[in-house]
């Protein structure tokens, strides 16, 4: 692990089952209503509300956090049960657009009295098979006749990603041990009211 420890091969396996346990909602709405999602939900006014929502509950959750002790302050004391609600959370950010994955679940883990590190860090990992399930969902979708040039830029594109979201995910996890997520929060509300007033300028001219 980061700080050069010996982890038991058990504890890495018994934390992936975590992660497929709360994987496993939000896979299943995304297959049924994958669709219907695109179709309907997929506009700047959903976006923009879900966007200020989410801030909104943050900014709640750190609140109501504030004088109270976690209770889960490491990736082995999660139990299944809490990844299944973490997992159910992540549910919300597959319907509804401008949610975003990682805020709802970070939001359902500080609810249930994970700590904001511990809260991160499984989101990060739950992030690896619910991003690669949507990529292969899509690309199902509208197939694989890819060129050789289109297979190298895809392949490029990810590279890159992945680099970027390692560098990502180290300076959040440094940024969470002094920090709390209300500046996320504001940031997510002032973002949806750009957006909003952006789309209901746009649909009165």
């Amino acid at each position: 692990n980061k700080e050069g420890k010996y982890v038991p091969v058990k504890s890495i396996w018994i934390l992936w089952s975590k992660i497929l346990v709360a994987t496993i909602p939000a896979a299943v709405i995304g297959l049924l209503l994958d669709d219907w999602i695109d179709a309907h939900l997929y506009n700047g006014f959903v976006v923009a509300i879900m966007l200020i929502l989410v801030g909104v509950a943050f900014i709640y959750v750190e609140n109501r956090n504030k004088d109270m002790r976690p209770s889960v302050n490491s990736l082995a004391a999660l139990s299944y049960k809490d990844a299944l609600i973490i997992g159910l959370f992540q549910v919300v950010a597959a319907i509804l657009p401008g949610t975003s994955r990682s805020g709802a679940t970070i939001i359902g883990g500080l609810m249930i009295g994970v700590s904001r590190a511990v809260a991160a860090e499984f989101t990060f990992f739950l992030a690896i098979p619910v991003m690669f399930g949507a990529s292969l969902l899509k690309l199902v979708k509208f197939g694989f006749s890819f060129s050789l040039l289109e297979f190298f830029i895809l392949a490029f594109g990810m590279i890159v990603a992945f680099v970027v979201s390692i560098f990502v995910i180290r300076f959040l996890m440094s940024y969470i041990k002094k920090h709390d997520f209300k500046v996320f929060g504001w940031y997510r509300i002032v973002l949806g009211i750009i957006v909003l007033v952006f789309f209901m300028v746009r649909a009165i001219f």
